[in-house]
């Protein structure tokens, strides 16, 4: 197996380029990969370009980025349900290793880390030789393990724009314990309230389908009075989620625990 841990991104993109694999903390590629990982492989954790946090109008975080600088960074209570979810990525083993690139990357429907984003409006930085793009997060997700990654390019940072960082947020995880599990449903909300009334509302909700999704519905159900905001996120329409039956759950057990996560959510951060 060949293995490459370069210090600038001149020497990771010649790698990508020709088929490397991509290893960013590993937590998920070691376990996918069983007794033996198959290479060659490029590590990107020691590129200083791909990791820290920075805000400077919108927040920008790299993704090599581990989701214990996350959980500990001093972040706008509008981030707060992307810290709480920091905090339940696995164990603090896990948490001290992966990162937030390398989770978004694996593109599970079940990935902590994507509804807290989805809620900040996220986008995606993507690098290749041939130059830089932007996408939202929801574009670059397009299914179980499947990203839109183009051939030689790399994620390079998670971007949230400036403004997404009013309000409060909350995330919900319900599992089959309390910690070291893998959600059967899990939701973040961010509401900005002016006064007594919301007045935005972003609701996303995990592992209830292919992906993680907004609720478009249920955001506008919860405009108005913060009184009986949570009772409306119990009431309004989850239509859109598409959940399935598994070992961990069956897809009406999820729909329903998903309207509940949400509630919670709700009454956390209003």
């Amino acid at each position: 197996m060949g293995y490459l841990r370069p210090a600038t991104l001149s020497e990771v993109f010649p790698a990508v380029a020709s088929g490397a694999r991509v290893l960013a903390g590993g937590t998920d590629l070691y376990p996918g990969q069983g007794s033996r990982l198959v290479g060659p492989v490029v590590d990107l954790t020691s590129v200083a370009a791909l990791r820290g946090i920075s805000l400077s109008g919108g927040l920008r975080l790299g993704a090599c980025t581990s989701w214990s600088e996350i959980a500990e960074a001093g972040l706008p209570p509008a981030c707060a349900a992307l810290q709480q979810a920091a905090r339940q990525v696995g164990g603090r083993q896990i948490q001290n290793v992966g990162t937030i690139g390398g989770n978004l990357c694996n593109a599970s429907p079940a990935a902590d880390g994507v509804p807290p984003l989805l809620a900040l409006d996220a986008e995606v930085e993507l690098l290749s030789a041939a130059g830089a793009r932007r996408l939202p997060l929801a574009r670059f997700l397009l299914g179980p393990r499947k990203v839109d990654l183009r051939a030689g390019e790399i994620l390079a940072a998670v971007l949230i724009p400036e403004t997404a960082l009013t309000g409060r947020s909350a995330f919900q995880k319900l599992g089959a314990r309390a910690y070291l599990v893998i959600s059967i449903a899990m939701a973040a909300v961010r509401l900005t309230v002016d006064g007594d009334r919301i007045t935005r509302a972003a609701v996303a909700v995990g592992a209830c389908g292919p992906v993680a999704s907004r609720l478009p519905a249920v955001e506008a159900a919860l405009l108005g009075p913060v009184a009986g905001a949570a009772d409306r996120a119990r009431q309004a329409d989850y239509a859109a989620l598409s959940p399935i039956d598994d070992v961990r759950a069956t897809a009406a057990y999820r729909r329903r625990a998903a309207r509940e996560l949400v509630a919670r959510a709700v009454e956390s951060c209003a």
